[in-house]
């Protein structure tokens, strides 16, 4: 058995740096240390899709000899960072939780690897997700199940199942994600973890995601403070994008502990359209905006005026499966999840004119509600799912789960919180805000006007510090 070292799973970023400077630690020790609790922990959270110990240590190594001379290309150079699986590091493969995917190494790396690589970071294995981040649950033919660190018969939440796991579970600091409908956010509330997806284009992308302008990069950590490093590390032009920002990357670090004296700040427990929320969370995110209003914001509680707009993600998205599919044979879907390969066939069926419909004319109305709103409020806060996790392996909660006698038909309609600002293309962020009676994490979403990461970054970082959330044990990471 590998020996555990729970001084270096707690450091935080910051202080992994500082120790790395001091020579009170090296990155190769807590590269070691991160790669044994990934391994030991794979019977029983299985997170990591692949893990290439000799490539991992030698980027450690490189690390240790540049903090040596003196010579960090970043001030966290050395710190760990995961990959989820659908995106592209050099010389692994890029298999998005699919068994149909060509298993050869890609040649390049995607924009935010390379920046990764850029900072010095050490880049621990790819994560697990389901077959092409279709649903936000945490199970793909490829791997299996990846279980909830704070109870195993539960989904860790997905699409970037495993990074948020590992987040939980200490094991790096960084994980990079992304967020279709929710993919970052969802799991990063089911593991009582923080996270971020930012304005569309802030965090370049590729290649391009079948998914569009609906699809967004962006950082889990068990912190603010170390969301707010990372998509400093991720944020910025790249040629590669022609819709990432031309503008240079701002440090999010700057400003962040400012608070949220005299925001403005809108509370909807329920959208205006969500009819079922487990009365645990609707209290616990009542109880966060008090906390906000005690800290001299103001709180108003009101909806914005929009209409579901799960509805016109899903076409946008059924006709990216469509064209994600549309190379494969009918026997290779036979080895996909079945739940995608539908999305696919209702994707194929869909015409030119729908798809411009969901594209410009539904999604225009909604973005230009949410712009007037926002004309009025600085943030909006709302649970970010309507209840904790749910059983692991179910594509809904079963009858009677949070005391509804259904939750169907579709995935969306008990994730309804998060694909709103997908469509709207605004920062939209996760806090942990306290446990169910079950003992899981619930989460508190924080949304943003665009380009005002900056802000949602404050007030998550605001609620951290007046309501420090308890962490999964750490053991868990020694099964």
């Amino acid at each position: 058995m590998p020996i555990y070292s729970t001084a270096i799973s707690e450091l935080d970023a910051f202080a992994l740096a500082d120790a790395f400077r001091r020579r009170t630690l090296s990155p190769v020790e807590a590269a070691k240390d991160a790669l044994d609790r990934a391994e030991a922990s794979q019977e029983s959270v299985n997170a990591f899709a692949l893990i290439d110990r000799e490539r991992t240590l030698a980027w450690a190594r490189e690390s240790e000899a540049r903090w040596a001379k003196g010579e960090p290309l970043s001030p966290v150079d050395g710190v760990g960072v995961t990959v989820k699986d659908n995106m592209a590091v050099a010389g692994w493969p890029s298999l998005k939780g699919s068994k149909v995917v060509p298993r050869d190494p890609v040649t390049f790396d995607a924009p935010v690897t390379a920046r990764c690589k850029d900072a010095g970071l050490v880049i621990l294995g790819t994560t697990t997700m389901p077959e092409f981040g279709w649903i936000g649950l945490s199970s793909s033919p490829l791997t299996g199940h990846t279980r909830n660190p704070w109870n195993p018969a539960r989904t860790a939440g997905g699409s970037t199942s495993g990074g948020a796991a590992a987040a939980a579970l200490g094991i790096g600091r960084f994980h990079l994600g992304s967020d279709g409908l929710g993919s970052i956010r969802i799991p990063a509330a089911y593991c009582g973890v923080a996270g971020i997806k930012a304005t569309y284009g802030r965090v370049p992308a590729y290649p391009i995601s079948v998914m569009g302008e609906l699809a967004h990069l962006g950082p889990i950590a068990r912190d603010v403070r170390e969301v707010a490093a990372l998509l400093t590390i991720l944020s910025g032009p790249d040629a590669r994008d022609p819709m990432a920002w031309n503008t240079p990357a701002p440090d999010y670090g700057i400003g962040l502990d400012e608070g949220v004296r005299r925001l403005r700040i809108a509370y909807s427990p329920r959208l205006g359209f969500v009819k079922k929320l487990d009365p645990q969370v609707e209290r616990a995110v009542a109880a966060a905006a008090a906390t906000f209003a005690s800290m001299g914001a103001i709180v108003e509680e009101v909806d914005p005026p929009i209409e579901d707009p799960a509805p016109i993600a899903w076409d946008i998205w059924n006709a990216g499966a469509a064209l994600a599919l549309s190379s494969f044979s009918d026997e290779q879907r036979k080895q996909m999840d079945p739940g995608l390969v539908a999305c696919a066939e209702t994707g194929s069926r869909f015409s030119a004119a729908q798809l411009i419909d969901a594209l410009l004319y539904r999604r225009t109305k909604t973005v230009i509600a949410m712009a007037e709103f926002f004309t009025r409020y600085d943030l909006l806060i709302t649970p970010t799912m309507p209840t904790g996790a749910i059983p692991l392996g179910a594509d809904l909660p079963p009858p009677g789960f949070a005391g509804e006698e259904s939750w169907g038909p579709l995935w969306t309609d008990w994730c309804p919180y998060t694909p709103p600002f997908n469509v709207t293309q605004q920062p939209a962020g996760t806090v942990p805000c306290g446990l169910d009676g079950d003992g899981l994490p619930i989460g508190l979403q924080i949304v943003g006007w665009k380009r005002q990461e900056a802000t949602v970054l404050r007030a998550m970082r605001a609620f951290e510090s007046e309501r420090p959330f308890a962490r999964v044990p750490l053991s868990h990471a020694r099964a």
